[in-house]
């Protein structure tokens, strides 16, 4: 569903990804590395928030790098930013429903499946997105996304912050998602999410995708998570 090859970003005169080849399908890939190896950079380039100087981006297909994030949300990429980016002064009703394109997309996901899949969305769902804790905003983030009915999503640290037995939860949220045929890209920094959700992971360093190595095989090799990674494994 998703190419990635070669890629080449700069910021400034900071390389900031170097040759980056990775491929998504309908499953969910996992991508770690230490903070400032260009994990979220990636995710915003492929978004269309920061320009490709080299390289191909293709969504099921097309050539996205050069499009307008708008352009690429509406060919079915849904984007979940790290930090959430909740609007503090809407409801969660009024997110959801600011997202809502079933009819557009033609797909499956309707604001009442949302509550379905986030019961404790549902019984906050006139709360204001200010008066949410920190794994509810998460909730509600994926929410607002799946809403708009995407046929992949790229998750940008979404544990970050989180209670541990709400990661729990999220994790089966994940693996809901990728049984509903929708491809995930997930950023991670707990590699016990990273390795739960993935048979094997992508390493990132200094731009470029070093490796791809087996979950089990990465939560064995201690030199490896040490070096490579300086991630929680719990």
């Amino acid at each position: 569903m998703l190419e990635i090859a070669d890629v080449h970003v700069y910021l400034g005169k900071s390389h900031i990804l170097q040759g980056v080849n990775l491929e998504v399908g309908k499953t969910l890939v996992s991508l770690i590395g230490r903070n400032g190896m260009g994990k979220t950079s990636l995710c915003k380039t492929i978004m269309g928030l920061f320009p490709v100087a080299e390289g191909s981006i293709r969504y099921r297909g097309i050539e996205i790098a050069g499009k307008k994030p708008y352009e690429i949300a509406r060919l079915g990429l849904g984007y979940v930013p790290q930090g959430r980016r909740i609007f503090p002064s809407l409801t969660v009703d009024e997110h959801l429903r600011l997202t809502d394109r079933r009819e557009a997309a033609g797909g499956v996901w309707t604001i009442e499946r949302v509550y379905e899949l986030f019961p404790g969305l549902a019984e906050r769902k006139q709360n204001l997105g200010a008066n949410l804790s920190g794994g509810e905003q998460q909730m509600l983030a994926i929410g607002r996304v799946l809403a708009a009915n995407p046929s992949m999503l790229i998750l940008d640290e979404p544990t970050e912050g989180i209670a541990p037995a709400l990661i729990e939860t999220l994790i089966q949220v994940f693996h809901h998602i990728v049984s509903e045929q929708i491809g995930i890209l997930m950023i991670e920094q707990n590699l016990h999410v990273a390795t739960s959700l993935a048979d094997s992971v992508s390493i990132m360093v200094n731009g470029r995708i070093l490796m791809q190595m087996e979950s089990e095989r990465l939560l064995r090799d201690e030199d490896a998570k040490n070096q490579l990674l300086g991630v929680s494994s719990a």
